[in-house]
Protein backbone atom coordinates (compact mmCIF):
# COMPACT_ATOMS: atom_id res chain seq x y z
CA UNK A 1 0.00 0.00 0.00
CA UNK A 2 0.64 3.46 -0.56
CA UNK A 3 2.14 4.79 3.61
CA UNK A 4 2.53 8.45 4.31
CA UNK A 5 4.93 10.22 6.73
CA UNK A 6 2.05 12.00 8.81
CA UNK A 7 0.50 11.34 12.32
CA UNK A 8 -3.10 11.10 10.82
CA UNK A 9 -2.20 8.62 8.42
CA UNK A 10 -0.21 6.64 11.63
CA UNK A 11 -3.64 7.20 13.27
CA UNK A 12 -5.90 5.92 10.88
CA UNK A 13 -3.80 2.72 10.00
CA UNK A 14 -4.29 2.08 13.84
CA UNK A 15 -8.19 2.72 13.72
CA UNK A 16 -7.96 0.03 10.72
CA UNK A 17 -5.91 -2.51 12.69
CA UNK A 18 -8.28 -5.87 13.64
CA UNK A 19 -5.69 -6.32 16.79
CA UNK A 20 -5.67 -2.76 18.05
CA UNK A 21 -7.24 -3.85 21.14
CA UNK A 22 -4.61 -6.67 22.26
CA UNK A 23 -2.26 -3.48 23.25
CA UNK A 24 -3.94 -2.99 26.28
CA UNK A 25 -3.93 -6.65 27.39
CA UNK A 26 -0.01 -6.16 27.93
CA UNK A 27 1.77 -4.42 30.84
CA UNK A 28 4.47 -1.30 29.59
CA UNK A 29 7.43 0.45 31.61
CA UNK A 30 6.79 4.16 31.77
CA UNK A 31 9.50 6.45 31.21
CA UNK A 32 8.88 10.39 32.33
CA UNK A 33 5.26 9.04 33.26
CA UNK A 34 4.32 7.63 29.72
CA UNK A 35 4.71 4.06 28.23
CA UNK A 36 7.72 3.38 26.32
CA UNK A 37 7.89 2.92 22.79
CA UNK A 38 9.08 -0.85 23.37
CA UNK A 39 11.14 -2.38 20.39
CA UNK A 40 12.98 -5.82 22.36
CA UNK A 41 10.23 -8.13 22.11
CA UNK A 42 12.64 -10.41 20.24
CA UNK A 43 14.53 -10.58 23.25
CA UNK A 44 11.73 -10.02 26.21
CA UNK A 45 7.87 -10.09 25.78
CA UNK A 46 5.98 -7.46 27.51
CA UNK A 47 3.87 -9.17 30.27
CA UNK A 48 0.26 -10.14 29.74
CA UNK A 49 -1.98 -8.55 32.22
CA UNK A 50 -3.50 -12.46 33.27
CA UNK A 51 -0.35 -13.71 33.79
CA UNK A 52 -0.01 -12.36 37.55
CA UNK A 53 -3.51 -14.07 37.90
CA UNK A 54 -2.62 -17.47 36.44
CA UNK A 55 0.65 -17.00 38.84
CA UNK A 56 -1.37 -16.18 41.93
CA UNK A 57 -3.61 -19.03 41.10
CA UNK A 58 -0.70 -21.29 41.76
CA UNK A 59 0.02 -19.44 44.64
CA UNK A 60 -3.16 -19.69 46.14
CA UNK A 61 -3.28 -23.40 45.29
CA UNK A 62 -0.09 -23.95 47.21
CA UNK A 63 -0.91 -22.05 50.40
CA UNK A 64 -4.08 -24.25 50.33
CA UNK A 65 -3.41 -27.46 49.43
CA UNK A 66 0.27 -28.25 49.51
CA UNK A 67 1.45 -31.07 47.57
CA UNK A 68 -2.01 -32.05 47.04
CA UNK A 69 -2.30 -29.45 44.39
CA UNK A 70 -0.36 -32.00 41.84
CA UNK A 71 -3.81 -33.38 41.59
CA UNK A 72 -6.09 -31.73 43.25
CA UNK A 73 -5.40 -28.04 41.89
CA UNK A 74 -7.81 -25.83 40.25
CA UNK A 75 -5.36 -26.23 37.36
CA UNK A 76 -3.50 -29.86 38.46
CA UNK A 77 -0.24 -28.89 38.02
CA UNK A 78 0.87 -32.66 36.87
CA UNK A 79 -1.08 -32.41 33.82
CA UNK A 80 -0.88 -28.27 32.91
CA UNK A 81 1.69 -28.48 30.32
CA UNK A 82 -0.99 -30.39 28.40
CA UNK A 83 -2.96 -27.66 27.54
CA UNK A 84 0.18 -25.60 26.04
CA UNK A 85 0.92 -28.34 23.31
CA UNK A 86 -2.65 -27.79 21.36
CA UNK A 87 -1.52 -23.96 21.34
CA UNK A 88 1.68 -24.27 20.85
CA UNK A 89 1.00 -26.82 17.74
CA UNK A 90 -0.93 -24.53 16.01
CA UNK A 91 2.02 -21.72 16.30
CA UNK A 92 4.44 -23.77 14.96
CA UNK A 93 2.67 -25.93 12.34
CA UNK A 94 2.41 -29.58 14.31
CA UNK A 95 0.66 -31.81 15.57
CA UNK A 96 -0.18 -31.47 19.25
CA UNK A 97 1.81 -35.14 19.86
CA UNK A 98 4.93 -33.52 18.15
CA UNK A 99 5.36 -30.81 20.93
CA UNK A 100 6.32 -30.69 24.42
CA UNK A 101 7.26 -28.17 27.26
CA UNK A 102 10.42 -28.52 29.00
CA UNK A 103 14.18 -26.78 30.17
CA UNK A 104 14.96 -24.11 28.32
CA UNK A 105 16.31 -23.28 24.60
CA UNK A 106 20.00 -24.60 25.05
CA UNK A 107 19.42 -27.51 26.68
CA UNK A 108 17.10 -28.70 24.63
CA UNK A 109 19.28 -28.31 21.91
CA UNK A 110 21.64 -30.79 23.57
CA UNK A 111 19.20 -33.06 24.53
CA UNK A 112 17.52 -33.38 21.47
CA UNK A 113 21.24 -33.89 19.56
CA UNK A 114 21.57 -36.97 22.03
CA UNK A 115 18.70 -38.28 19.61
CA UNK A 116 19.51 -37.34 16.15
CA UNK A 117 23.25 -35.69 15.57
CA UNK A 118 24.64 -39.53 14.71
CA UNK A 119 27.94 -38.75 13.58
CA UNK A 120 30.41 -41.46 11.51
CA UNK A 121 33.55 -41.41 11.24
CA UNK A 122 33.01 -40.27 7.26
CA UNK A 123 29.67 -38.05 8.26
CA UNK A 124 30.02 -35.54 11.62
CA UNK A 125 29.76 -32.76 10.46
CA UNK A 126 27.37 -29.71 11.29
CA UNK A 127 25.88 -27.21 8.95
CA UNK A 128 24.91 -23.85 10.47
CA UNK A 129 24.81 -20.26 9.51
CA UNK A 130 28.08 -18.06 10.31
CA UNK A 131 28.15 -15.87 13.25
CA UNK A 132 24.63 -18.10 15.04
CA UNK A 133 23.60 -17.27 18.01
CA UNK A 134 26.83 -18.08 20.56
CA UNK A 135 24.74 -20.13 22.74
CA UNK A 136 23.98 -22.41 19.43
CA UNK A 137 27.68 -22.79 18.45
CA UNK A 138 29.00 -23.33 21.76
CA UNK A 139 26.20 -26.69 21.44
CA UNK A 140 27.45 -27.85 18.40
CA UNK A 141 31.51 -27.15 19.31
CA UNK A 142 30.95 -29.07 23.00
CA UNK A 143 28.91 -31.92 21.73
CA UNK A 144 31.61 -32.37 18.37
CA UNK A 145 34.48 -32.54 20.91
CA UNK A 146 31.91 -34.97 22.59
CA UNK A 147 32.06 -36.92 20.15
CA UNK A 148 35.69 -36.82 19.67
CA UNK A 149 35.67 -34.59 16.74
CA UNK A 150 37.66 -31.11 16.52
CA UNK A 151 34.97 -28.15 16.12
CA UNK A 152 37.30 -26.40 13.54
CA UNK A 153 36.71 -29.08 11.06
CA UNK A 154 33.50 -29.95 12.41
CA UNK A 155 31.45 -26.92 11.67
CA UNK A 156 30.23 -25.95 8.14
CA UNK A 157 29.36 -22.22 8.18
CA UNK A 158 27.06 -20.64 5.80
CA UNK A 159 28.91 -17.69 4.66
CA UNK A 160 27.10 -14.60 2.73
CA UNK A 161 27.77 -13.00 0.09
CA UNK A 162 30.96 -10.93 0.28
CA UNK A 163 29.43 -7.15 0.71
CA UNK A 164 25.74 -8.55 1.36
CA UNK A 165 24.41 -8.44 4.80
CA UNK A 166 21.86 -11.25 3.99
CA UNK A 167 22.12 -15.09 3.34
CA UNK A 168 20.99 -16.24 0.04
CA UNK A 169 19.01 -19.45 -0.23
CA UNK A 170 20.33 -21.10 -3.30
CA UNK A 171 23.96 -20.45 -1.55
CA UNK A 172 22.90 -22.41 1.17
CA UNK A 173 21.17 -25.10 -0.69
CA UNK A 174 24.26 -25.29 -2.93
CA UNK A 175 26.77 -25.51 0.80
CA UNK A 176 24.55 -28.28 1.52
CA UNK A 177 25.16 -30.25 -1.63
CA UNK A 178 28.64 -29.88 -1.18
CA UNK A 179 29.37 -30.97 1.83
CA UNK A 180 25.90 -34.17 1.60
CA UNK A 181 28.86 -36.73 2.21
CA UNK A 182 30.33 -35.51 5.38
CA UNK A 183 27.54 -33.54 6.81
CA UNK A 184 25.04 -35.32 8.85
CA UNK A 185 23.29 -32.35 10.77
CA UNK A 186 21.67 -29.05 9.44
CA UNK A 187 21.32 -27.32 12.67
CA UNK A 188 20.19 -23.06 12.25
CA UNK A 189 18.05 -20.50 13.51
CA UNK A 190 15.13 -19.72 11.04
CA UNK A 191 15.37 -16.38 12.18
CA UNK A 192 19.08 -14.91 12.57
CA UNK A 193 19.18 -13.16 15.55
CA UNK A 194 21.30 -10.43 14.04
CA UNK A 195 20.05 -9.47 11.49
CA UNK A 196 16.28 -10.47 11.24
CA UNK A 197 16.22 -12.38 7.90
CA UNK A 198 13.75 -15.73 7.98
CA UNK A 199 15.35 -18.77 6.62
CA UNK A 200 13.36 -20.59 3.25
CA UNK A 201 13.18 -22.79 6.07
CA UNK A 202 10.76 -25.36 3.46
CA UNK A 203 13.70 -25.17 0.92
CA UNK A 204 16.69 -25.64 2.91
CA UNK A 205 14.76 -28.65 5.02
CA UNK A 206 13.89 -30.52 1.83
CA UNK A 207 17.44 -29.94 -0.20
CA UNK A 208 18.85 -31.16 3.28
CA UNK A 209 16.57 -33.71 3.54
CA UNK A 210 17.52 -35.13 -0.35
CA UNK A 211 20.63 -35.33 0.73
CA UNK A 212 20.54 -37.42 3.89
CA UNK A 213 21.24 -35.08 6.82
CA UNK A 214 18.98 -35.12 9.67
CA UNK A 215 17.35 -31.24 10.17
CA UNK A 216 16.71 -29.32 13.31
CA UNK A 217 15.69 -25.72 13.73
CA UNK A 218 16.47 -23.31 16.68
CA UNK A 219 13.33 -20.99 16.31
CA UNK A 220 14.20 -18.80 19.14
CA UNK A 221 13.26 -15.68 17.15
CA UNK A 222 10.45 -17.59 14.68
CA UNK A 223 8.30 -18.77 16.96
CA UNK A 224 5.34 -16.40 17.09
CA UNK A 225 7.11 -14.21 14.94
CA UNK A 226 6.54 -16.30 11.46
CA UNK A 227 4.15 -18.72 9.81
CA UNK A 228 5.51 -22.16 10.23
CA UNK A 229 4.97 -25.67 9.18
CA UNK A 230 7.53 -27.57 10.61
CA UNK A 231 5.39 -31.47 10.25
CA UNK A 232 4.55 -30.68 6.50
CA UNK A 233 8.06 -29.18 5.92
CA UNK A 234 9.14 -32.36 7.22
CA UNK A 235 11.47 -31.44 9.85
CA UNK A 236 13.25 -33.67 12.59
CA UNK A 237 13.41 -31.66 15.09
CA UNK A 238 13.21 -27.67 16.65
CA UNK A 239 13.66 -26.14 19.82
CA UNK A 240 12.15 -22.53 21.24
CA UNK A 241 12.56 -20.10 23.56
CA UNK A 242 9.46 -19.01 25.27
CA UNK A 243 10.16 -15.97 26.57
CA UNK A 244 10.19 -13.28 23.02
CA UNK A 245 7.51 -13.13 21.00
CA UNK A 246 5.43 -15.88 23.00
CA UNK A 247 5.53 -13.57 26.50
CA UNK A 248 6.06 -15.97 28.95
CA UNK A 249 8.21 -14.36 31.23
CA UNK A 250 12.09 -14.04 31.89
CA UNK A 251 13.75 -17.55 31.18
CA UNK A 252 10.59 -19.32 31.53
CA UNK A 253 10.12 -22.81 29.48
CA UNK A 254 11.19 -23.65 26.32
CA UNK A 255 9.63 -25.96 24.32
CA UNK A 256 10.80 -29.01 21.68
CA UNK A 257 9.63 -29.85 18.50
CA UNK A 258 9.68 -33.79 17.73
CA UNK A 259 8.71 -35.34 14.54
CA UNK A 260 5.98 -37.90 14.40
CA UNK A 261 8.02 -40.54 12.75
CA UNK A 262 10.18 -40.91 15.69
CA UNK A 263 7.69 -40.89 18.56
CA UNK A 264 7.71 -44.79 18.22
CA UNK A 265 11.22 -45.95 17.43
CA UNK A 266 12.38 -47.59 20.27
CA UNK A 267 16.28 -47.93 19.25
CA UNK A 268 16.61 -44.19 19.38
CA UNK A 269 19.15 -42.87 21.35
CA UNK A 270 17.90 -40.55 24.22
CA UNK A 271 18.44 -39.30 27.76
CA UNK A 272 15.02 -40.34 29.61
CA UNK A 273 13.85 -39.13 33.53
CA UNK A 274 10.43 -40.12 34.96
CA UNK A 275 8.50 -37.47 33.71
CA UNK A 276 9.06 -38.79 30.10
CA UNK A 277 7.55 -42.03 30.89
CA UNK A 278 4.07 -43.48 30.70
CA UNK A 279 2.02 -41.52 32.43
CA UNK A 280 -0.79 -44.40 33.35
CA UNK A 281 1.96 -46.21 35.35
CA UNK A 282 4.21 -42.88 36.30
CA UNK A 283 3.89 -43.03 39.59
CA UNK A 284 3.90 -47.02 40.01
CA UNK A 285 8.13 -46.13 40.30
CA UNK A 286 8.57 -48.84 37.64
CA UNK A 287 12.19 -49.92 36.95
CA UNK A 288 11.94 -49.70 32.97
CA UNK A 289 11.49 -46.63 31.35
CA UNK A 290 8.06 -46.91 29.03
CA UNK A 291 8.43 -43.75 26.74
CA UNK A 292 5.34 -42.03 26.64
CA UNK A 293 3.84 -41.96 23.04
CA UNK A 294 4.51 -38.16 22.14
CA UNK A 295 7.32 -35.96 22.58
CA UNK A 296 6.91 -35.90 26.04
CA UNK A 297 9.04 -38.93 26.02
CA UNK A 298 11.71 -35.86 25.80
CA UNK A 299 10.82 -34.61 29.42
CA UNK A 300 12.79 -35.22 32.32
CA UNK A 301 11.34 -34.06 35.16
CA UNK A 302 8.02 -32.45 36.50
CA UNK A 303 7.90 -28.93 35.04
CA UNK A 304 8.32 -25.30 37.19
CA UNK A 305 4.56 -24.50 37.71
CA UNK A 306 5.18 -21.15 38.49
CA UNK A 307 7.29 -20.43 35.36
CA UNK A 308 4.76 -22.45 32.93
CA UNK A 309 1.26 -20.63 34.45
CA UNK A 310 2.43 -17.10 32.57
CA UNK A 311 2.89 -19.35 29.41
CA UNK A 312 -0.96 -19.97 29.52
CA UNK A 313 -2.33 -16.38 29.53
CA UNK A 314 0.29 -15.59 26.78
CA UNK A 315 -0.45 -17.94 24.14
CA UNK A 316 -4.04 -18.38 24.63
CA UNK A 317 -3.92 -15.06 22.86
CA UNK A 318 -1.90 -16.54 20.25
CA UNK A 319 -4.91 -18.93 20.02
CA UNK A 320 -7.56 -16.00 20.08
CA UNK A 321 -5.95 -14.33 16.91
CA UNK A 322 -4.59 -16.90 14.93
CA UNK A 323 -0.70 -16.62 13.57
CA UNK A 324 -2.27 -15.42 10.30
CA UNK A 325 -3.64 -12.27 11.53
CA UNK A 326 -0.51 -11.89 13.33
CA UNK A 327 1.70 -12.50 10.53
CA UNK A 328 -0.16 -10.05 8.45
CA UNK A 329 -0.22 -6.92 10.71
CA UNK A 330 3.41 -7.69 11.66
CA UNK A 331 4.42 -6.99 7.86
CA UNK A 332 2.63 -3.93 7.55
CA UNK A 333 3.93 -2.52 10.89
CA UNK A 334 7.07 -3.21 9.69
CA UNK A 335 6.81 -2.00 6.37
CA UNK A 336 5.55 0.89 7.68
CA UNK A 337 8.38 1.66 10.04
CA UNK A 338 10.96 0.73 6.70
CA UNK A 339 9.14 3.81 5.05
CA UNK A 340 9.57 5.98 7.67
CA UNK A 341 13.15 5.13 7.94
CA UNK A 342 14.16 5.79 4.21
CA UNK A 343 12.16 8.88 4.57
CA UNK A 344 14.61 9.75 7.59
CA UNK A 345 17.40 12.75 7.16
CA UNK A 346 20.14 10.21 8.07
CA UNK A 347 19.28 6.56 5.82
CA UNK A 348 22.03 5.79 4.22
CA UNK A 349 23.67 8.67 5.67
CA UNK A 350 24.19 7.94 8.77
CA UNK A 351 22.78 4.01 9.05
CA UNK A 352 21.48 1.93 7.10
CA UNK A 353 19.21 -1.06 7.04
CA UNK A 354 20.95 -5.08 7.38
CA UNK A 355 17.50 -6.55 7.48
CA UNK A 356 16.08 -8.04 3.74
CA UNK A 357 12.22 -8.00 3.33
CA UNK A 358 11.87 -12.09 3.92
CA UNK A 359 11.65 -11.11 7.79
CA UNK A 360 9.18 -11.17 10.79
CA UNK A 361 8.99 -8.43 12.91
CA UNK A 362 12.33 -7.28 13.17
CA UNK A 363 14.68 -4.39 11.57
CA UNK A 364 18.23 -4.29 12.11
CA UNK A 365 19.62 -0.59 12.00
CA UNK A 366 23.40 -0.07 11.16
CA UNK A 367 25.32 2.59 12.34
CA UNK A 368 28.21 3.44 10.25
CA UNK A 369 29.01 5.88 13.63
CA UNK A 370 28.28 7.18 16.68
CA UNK A 371 25.82 4.16 16.87
CA UNK A 372 25.76 4.16 21.04
CA UNK A 373 24.85 7.46 20.74
CA UNK A 374 22.37 7.40 19.21
CA UNK A 375 20.95 4.16 21.40
CA UNK A 376 21.79 5.99 24.22
CA UNK A 377 19.52 9.40 23.16
CA UNK A 378 16.70 6.49 21.80
CA UNK A 379 16.51 5.64 25.72
CA UNK A 380 16.47 8.90 27.10
CA UNK A 381 13.42 10.12 24.74
CA UNK A 382 11.92 6.38 25.97
CA UNK A 383 12.77 4.22 23.14
CA UNK A 384 13.23 0.65 24.42
CA UNK A 385 15.62 -0.82 21.46
CA UNK A 386 18.49 -3.35 21.85
CA UNK A 387 22.32 -2.96 20.90
CA UNK A 388 25.09 -5.12 19.41
CA UNK A 389 27.96 -4.49 18.57
CA UNK A 390 29.46 -3.68 16.37
CA UNK A 391 27.00 -0.31 15.17
CA UNK A 392 23.52 -2.60 15.25
CA UNK A 393 20.52 -1.19 16.78
CA UNK A 394 17.39 -3.82 16.67
CA UNK A 395 14.06 -2.56 16.16
CA UNK A 396 11.16 -5.24 16.78
CA UNK A 397 7.67 -3.46 16.33
CA UNK A 398 5.65 -6.76 17.41
CA UNK A 399 2.08 -7.09 16.24
CA UNK A 400 0.40 -7.99 19.62
CA UNK A 401 1.48 -4.72 20.99
CA UNK A 402 2.97 -1.93 19.09
CA UNK A 403 0.79 0.62 16.80
CA UNK A 404 1.28 2.54 14.10
CA UNK A 405 1.01 5.97 15.75
CA UNK A 406 4.55 4.27 17.85
CA UNK A 407 6.11 4.10 14.39
CA UNK A 408 5.53 7.47 13.46
CA UNK A 409 6.30 8.60 16.68
CA UNK A 410 9.78 6.67 17.01
CA UNK A 411 10.77 8.51 13.34
CA UNK A 412 10.00 11.98 15.00
CA UNK A 413 12.51 10.92 17.69
CA UNK A 414 15.06 9.33 15.51
CA UNK A 415 14.63 12.76 13.15
CA UNK A 416 15.65 14.77 16.72
CA UNK A 417 18.22 12.08 17.68
CA UNK A 418 20.32 12.59 14.46
CA UNK A 419 20.20 16.23 14.91
CA UNK A 420 21.46 16.22 18.41
CA UNK A 421 24.37 12.97 17.94
CA UNK A 422 25.60 14.35 14.33
CA UNK A 423 24.52 18.18 15.05
CA UNK A 424 22.94 18.58 12.12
Amino acid sequence: MNFENSIDFAKQLDEEDPLRAYKNEFLFPEHGGKPVIYFTGNSLGLQPKTAQAKVQEVLNDWASLAVDGHFYAQNPWWEMHEQLSPKLANIIGAKPKEVAIMNTLTANLHFLMVSFYKPTPHRYKIICEEKAFPSDQYAFQSQLRFHGYDPQDGIIELKKRKGTHHWYTEDVLETIEKNKDTATLLLMGGVNYYNGQVFDMQSITQKAKECGLMVGWDLAHAVGNVKLELHKWGVDFATWCSYKYLNSGPGSLAGIYVNEKYLDQSNLNRFEGWWGHDKATRFQMQKNFKPMPNAEAWQLSNLPILSLAPQLASVQMFDDVGMGALVAKSQKLTNYLQYLLEHSQGFNRYFELLTPLKRGCQLSLYFKNKGREVFDAFSEHGVVADWREPGVIRLAPVPLYNSFEEMYLFAVILKNTLKQVYTL
